[in-house]
């Protein structure tokens, strides 16, 4: 693992305060027209590590994935509820920010779009479809350790990699895996990346030295 990541990582935590702050990675791109929808990023990537607290997950279903979902999920919505959050935009929002990923079985995903599609579609969280016959248990697991790369028109990408009462070099490596990832989706890879900046909620942005 780079040094430079772990140095920064070091840095950045010395600002102590008395809550476990997030931590969090700011990259700067370069050479990217961002207002060329097709270089924009949207892409989730599964942490080695956890981030000190996992992505809650909200699944819209009936019946025995329901059943199933109840036990693994945050929250479970049934069919018969989309409507009664529909006319409650507080609602709605509020259900929106407070889940980082949502799930939702196939059928339901026409008037999911159509009903609450702008509540969550600005977000960035209109629901994942659910195949036939999937384990859901098992995509929720998968889910509770992965993070939201997210970019809009501007060049600058903001992604939570972790708390500040986790270990230094745990909190590298998910720092390390959303970088790779990232390179993998820019044209011209590295080269592309203007800065990586690693700060937490309260403290000071530290550069990682590339």
């Amino acid at each position: 693992m780079p040094g430079e990541i772990v140095s920064a990582v070091e840095k950045a935590l010395e600002s102590k305060k008395k809550f476990n702050q997030s931590v969090d990675i700011a990259v700067n791109l370069k050479n990217v027209d961002m207002s060329n929808p097709s270089n924009r990023i949207d892409e989730e990537v599964v942490l080695p590590n956890d981030r000190g607290k996992e992505s809650t997950i909200a699944v819209f279903a009936s019946g025995e994935v329901a059943m199933k979902a109840k036990g693994a999920a945050d929250l479970v919505i049934q069919p018969d509820e989309i409507e009664g959050l529909a006319e409650d935009n507080k609602k709605a929002k509020k259900m929106a920010d407070e889940h980082d990923f949502f799930l939702a079985e196939a059928p339901l995903m026409p008037i999911i779009g159509k009903r609450l599609g702008t509540i969550l579609g600005p977000r960035g969280k209109m629901p994942k479809p659910l195949p036939p016959n999937v384990e859901v248990e098992s995509l929720i697991k998968r889910l509770r350790k992965t993070v939201r790369m997210r970019s809009r028109d501007k060049p600058t990408i903001h992604c939570p990699i972790g708390r500040a009462d986790m270990n230094i070099e745990k909190i590298a490596e998910n720092i390390e895996a959303v970088l790779k990832r990232l390179e993998t989706k820019l044209e011209r890879g590295k080269m592309n990346i203007l800065s990586v900046y690693v700060k937490t909620t309260m403290g000071q942005a530290i550069k990682i030295q590339q």
